[in-house]
């Protein structure tokens, strides 16, 4: 196997064999038993199959191994580092509006009154037919092409229960809610199957509340309450059968870290967040997920750029947003915890604009010893 070379002291044993913890200088080869060779460095090469370069490769798939000839390091791609983006600008500044869908596929739309509807292919934003009913703070969920509308706040009338359905064109009112609300936490599941729960229940200003209500495609039912009362909290998920809710808080502004997970027919207690807030969304699955943006309470206070992520048991703050924000919409209801999206909310006027949480390619990590 030829010389060794190392900077440390010489210690070859007597029988022929060595430990190189403190080895030095120029050993033969005939010195050297290969099954005795313990803490060993390799220095100047990587051995067969393993490329030496002179610097980290731009590009690499997740468990490639190099050895970097400049630094002398043996290295291997491991996990990306997730982190937000600017994406392209909405047409219409919103906050607190109608939203749903995915990184690459989403809708906003009913904010403030309004009824302008616009969805996103992952590149740009494009105005299509306006919903019937102009409002706020609505429930909602779906995909560009099936979305749920659902209660809000119309200007002059209070909470509504008034629900529309997107099929990709247009617009359509179809069940009610089975009470007026309005600050509810967006949705879990599909425009043909969600759930909704959390906000202000009754008319015209109503009371907050932990009640959930399932959409089937055709009416609302109501289910079992959220363990903990809150509005404007963070529910995300794939599906009607699984989902998440985080933050929220009361009218008054002490916001909330709880956090529960729906299963189809309740919601469990799991893990607080590290920073309450209420306003803030979300992207992912009940196992798997992100919290972002919102209001936080004092000593803090004011709008949130921070986000959380989490792996089915516990919360860690990770990237925060480049733009505090509340309200803003997000891909409640088709993203992942490495491919979100948030667009608009207030910043603190109501924004046109639009980040992307993406995860990158490859993190070059060194192999070292304990």
């Amino acid at each position: 196997m030829g010389s060794i070379k190392q900077n440390y002291a010489n210690n070859v044993l007597t029988n022929g064999k060595f430990d190189a913890t403190d080895l030095d200088g120029v050993i033969p080869n005939t010195n050297i038993n290969d099954n005795s060779i313990d803490n060993v460095t390799v220095f100047g090469t990587a051995g067969s199959g393993i490329p030496s370069v002179a610097s980290d490769p731009p590009s690499a798939s997740q468990g490639d191994m190099w050895y970097n000839t400049t630094t002398n390091t043996l290295k291997y791609a491991g996990v990306g580092v997730a982190s937000w983006a600017s994406g392209t600008a909405m047409t219409t500044a919103r906050a607190n509006s109608m939203y749903g869908g995915s990184q690459t596929a989403a809708i906003a739309g009913m904010s403030f009154g309004n009824t302008n509807t616009e969805i996103y292919n992952g590149s740009t934003w494009t105005e299509v037919n306006d919903s019937n009913t102009g409002r706020s703070a609505t429930d909602c969920g779906g995909s560009t092409s099936s979305a749920i509308g659902a209660g809000g706040y119309i200007p002059g009338s209070g909470n509504s229960a008034l629900c529309e359905y997107f099929d990709g064109t247009n617009w359509t009112e179809v069940g009610d809610l089975t009470s007026a609300k309005r600050d509810g936490s967006g949705g879990s599941g599909t425009g043909t199957s969600l759930i909704i729960a959390g906000g202000t229940v009754g008319a015209p200003l109503g009371s907050d509340s932990g009640a959930t209500q399932s959409w089937d495609g055709t009416s609302w039912t109501e289910v079992n309450d959220l363990n903990n009362v809150r509005i404007g909290g963070g529910l995300f998920g794939t599906s009607s059968s699984a989902g998440l809710f985080a933050g929220g808080g009361p009218s008054t502004p002490t916001y909330r870290t709880y956090a529960e997970i729906w299963n189809g027919t309740s919601w469990t207690e799991v893990a607080d967040l590290n920073s309450g807030r209420a306003g803030g969304h979300g992207s992912g699955v009940s196992t798997l997920g992100l919290i972002f943006g919102g209001q936080e309470p004092a000593p803090a206070g004011g709008l949130s750029a921070k986000t959380e992520e989490w792996n089915g048991s516990t919360w860690t703050e990770t990237n925060d947003l480049s733009t505090a924000r509340a309200g803003s919409g997000a891909s409640n209801t088709g993203g992942t915890s490495t491919a979100a999206l948030t667009f608009g909310g207030e910043t603190p006027s109501p924004s046109t604009s639009v980040e992307v949480w993406s995860l990158s390619p490859f993190s070059a990590k060194s192999i070292t010893t304990a």
